[in-house]
């Protein structure tokens, strides 16, 4: 859809400036707060099944292939929700969508917890992911569109570290909860009913994009939002530059087919599915499961070490949010990448000599934090900064499927590779990847620090 700039008041004709500091900072965050919170129960949803699938697997006697599907349920939903998300955000907006999203969110939690078959189950999750593909593409999405420049990176940080909270509170849920027996899976996935509740509540509070209001010819919405954001001053001067852009992307400018996208189109596309196609999430979603079966742990034990490993990948988003807008993106990029391909290596090099679950578990830990600390955000930022106003739901929506289906491939063939190729083959194959990241970022990636929207949108002609 076609996003088109209609005629509006006088003060389209300023001169648009870099933006100023945010004069209500604690407004600005106040919004990254709530939007997060869809960034938390993608999370918290995705990473419960690491510990519920320990006694979902037991109490339905599922086999490989089955507990696969187990697993795997939830993301075939998010590439369906993040395949149609692009589309309807661009033409209904980004808070409408968003609250589908959180009412979504609550109905699958509670299915999830009362299934009586395996089809139940996988129905309920399908759902689940269908509002996870909706929040991974439009919190990120939204966030970039109403944060200051100098901030933005930081602020799409933000919802990594809400999605890395949800990861480890979904294990220290898992972790407490596992004392209830074999049917406490059920009250893993109940649980998250109650932040889903919290995030369609609070989405009342806050404003719709105003980028995506002025591509709509509602003005006096749009700049009532960035003067509140930015003061009066600065507000004139970020919708001149806005709409400068949008008559810039009418007709053919706004069709995903014109030349000047390629290039960001297989940035982001190339990125989302190295992202996955590392093996991040054999690690969320197996981790009990390898950590009982190749370290000998307990079930228990298994999932107390999965909380340590949240803890780790929350630790080290923290430290990606304090600095991604002062080092950049492409910086972080290849730290994470090359630290990830050594850690995955001396893991394979760990189980080769069979070393001892410590250091198994040491190996593990190094890899994630490289990975919290780049390429888990990084990725997010960039695909949600790179695109133009006009087409930027629909094209960051073909990057956050190419990650999610990605991510639904490595998560549904993990138990059949180990099996084929052994533990340290597997992980050897996402060593190897790792190391090609490091080398397309280096190649392929630009700097995108400090630049607001517009600029980088200038920057492809």
């Amino acid at each position: 859809m076609s996003m088109q700039a209609a005629p509006g008041p006088p003060y389209r004709q300023a001169v648009a400036g870099p933006p100023a500091p945010p004069v209500n900072a604690a407004y600005v965050y106040l919004i990254g707060a709530v939007a997060a919170l869809g960034g938390l129960l993608f999370g918290f949803d995705t990473a419960i099944i690491n510990g519920a699938l320990v006694f979902l697997k037991k109490d339905f006697g599922l086999s490989d292939a089955q507990t696969e599907l187990a697993a795997s349920a939830i993301l075939f939903g998010a590439v369906a929700g993040a395949a149609v998300a692009g589309w309807l955000t661009d033409r209904y907006g980004r808070k409408r969508l968003l609250f589908g999203a959180a009412a979504l969110f609550t109905v699958s939690a509670l299915a999830a917890a009362v299934p009586r078959t395996l089809t139940e189950f996988v129905l309920a999750r399908l759902a689940g992911g269908l509002a996870i593909g909706v929040a991974s593409l439009l919190v990120p999405l939204y966030l970039a569109e109403i944060a200051p420049a100098r901030i933005r990176g930081r602020l799409v940080t933000l919802n990594q570290l809400a999605i890395v909270t949800g990861i480890l509170l979904a294990y220290v849920a898992s972790y407490y909860l596992a004392d209830l027996g074999l049917a406490s899976w059920r009250w893993m996935f109940a649980a998250a009913a109650v932040p889903s509740l919290l995030f369609m509540l609070t989405l009342l509070l806050v404003p719709e994009s105003p980028r995506w209001l002025l591509g709509q010819g509602r003005d006096t919405e749009a700049l009532g939002t960035l003067t509140r954001l930015n003061g009066p001053a600065a507000a004139t001067a970020e919708a001149a530059e806005i709409q400068a852009a949008l008559a810039e992307e009418q007709g053919e400018a706004a069709s995903l087919s014109q030349p000047r996208l390629r290039r960001p189109l297989r940035i982001a596309v190339v990125l989302a599915v190295l992202q996955q196609v590392t093996g991040i999430n054999t690690i969320l979603y197996y981790g009990s499961l390898i950590l009982t079966e190749h370290s000998g742990q307990s079930a228990s034990s298994a999932i107390g070490a999965n909380a340590l490993i949240g803890g780790i990948n929350f630790a080290g988003t923290i430290v990606a949010l304090f600095v991604i807008d002062r080092v950049g993106r492409k910086p972080l990029l290849l730290l994470a990448s090359g630290g990830m391909a050594l850690a995955l290596g001396a893991l394979v090099a760990a189980l080769h000599v069979g070393a001892s679950g410590p250091w198994l578990l040491g190996f593990i830990m190094l890899y994630v934090a490289c990975f919290a600390v780049g390429l888990g955000p990084g990725v997010w930022v960039v695909i949600a900064e790179i695109f133009p106003n006009a087409v930027r739901g629909r094209a960051a929506s073909l990057a956050t499927v190419a990650l999610w289906a990605a991510c639904t491939l490595i998560s549904y063939t993990f138990l059949s590779l180990v099996k084929a190729a052994g533990l340290g083959g597997a992980f050897g194959l996402y060593a190897a990847l790792s190391a090609f990241t490091f080398l397309f970022v280096w190649r392929g990636v630009p700097e995108t620090k400090g630049r607001s929207l517009e600029e980088i949108e200038r920057s492809w002609h």
